[in-house]
């Protein structure tokens, strides 16, 4: 009795590993860096999201990495550029810096300007919404491919030119608002209500470079095309993309949000994991009060076979 009652703990143990395994982190990112200089992103979690294990790191010229994101994650990952520490000890960035004075990034804070990809992992529906922001300016392009969507409806999502603005802007590749920095063109006062503000002259300039990206702070709630949702996918984000890579993706044209038709979601990997192991016990208690040796034996071959999956 007591060598069958240990199996059965061992059994419930593994089928609770295998099964978290495949569902808290679920997600991956690619990061790869295509440009002819060194970058160093920031993957910064949003409110109410544990920060990820890995935050920050450097990405020499055609170099990459792999993050693993848990389910439910949402946050905004930007590439920092010229950066340095000053004899003071500080680190800074010529764009994309946070502003700490260090590698590590605080909260999802950069100085403009900054290309941002925006992502929130299983949100409405079990579904990952995903898009790229150049509503804090532009400092390279960045392209946003779902990976794994056998149905062939994710969307890749990106900002690939730079914008070319009027000169009266005064500084190049920044925001009207970081510019001027009146309401109208910062959506705040009495152009803070949704609805209100609405595309400028100068956000123009970021449409025509960047037509499937946010321009501007209300962007978001106006243009439903700047957002995307993809189901059962993982992400490659590549900084400066090259032409030909950008245009074999087939960058959504203002196709709007689309989830994959399967209506397939990562929670099915949490729901399937517990209706499993609830199963599993109910048939083994029976099994063991009908059959005790039969019991005893397929504990250990069940045990068995989940040790190999495990391995």
């Amino acid at each position: 009795m007591a060598e069958e009652t240990l199996s059965l703990a061992l059994l419930f143990v593994n089928v609770i590993l295998l099964f978290s395994a495949a569902g808290v982190y679920s997600t991956s990112l690619k990061v790869a860096n295509e440009c002819t200089y060194t970058v160093w992103p920031a993957l910064v979690s949003g409110h109410g999201t544990p920060p990820l294990t890995t935050t920050i790191f450097m990405l020499e010229p055609g170099e990459s990495a792999s993050l693993s994101i848990p389910d439910s994650w949402s946050g905004q990952l930007w590439a920092r550029t010229l950066c340095s520490y000053d004899l003071t000890g500080r680190f800074n960035c010529l764009t994309g810096d946070c502003g700490t004075g260090s590698e590590e990034c605080a909260s999802v804070q950069t100085v403009p300007p900054v290309t941002v990809a925006m992502f929130n992992m299983s949100g409405n529906g079990g579904l990952d919404f995903y898009g790229v922001s150049a509503a804090l300016g532009y400092n390279l392009a960045i392209l946003v491919v779902p990976q794994g969507d056998d149905e062939g409806n994710c969307m890749a999502t990106a900002c690939v030119d730079t914008p070319d603005g009027p000169s009266e802007r005064g500084v190049a590749c920044t925001t009207s608002c970081f510019a001027f920095g009146d309401p109208e063109n910062c959506c705040s006062g009495a152009y803070a209500p949704p609805g209100t503000c609405k595309p400028s002259y100068y956000s123009s300039y970021f449409g025509s470079s960047c037509p499937w990206a946010s321009r501007y702070e209300d962007d978001d709630g106006k243009e439903k095309n700047r957002a995307f949702a993809c189901s059962l996918a993982d992400y490659h984000i590549t900084f400066c993309p090259h032409p030909c890579m950008s245009t074999g993706h087939k960058v959504a044209a203002g196709a709007g949000t689309r989830p994959s038709s399967a209506g397939k979601t990562k929670r099915v990997i949490v729901i399937v994991s517990v209706v499993a192991v609830v199963v599993i016990a109910i048939l083994l208690t029976a099994l063991r009060i009908l059959a005790p040796e039969l019991a005893i034996g397929t504990v250990s071959a069940i045990s068995t076979a989940l040790g190999l999956l495990c391995a």
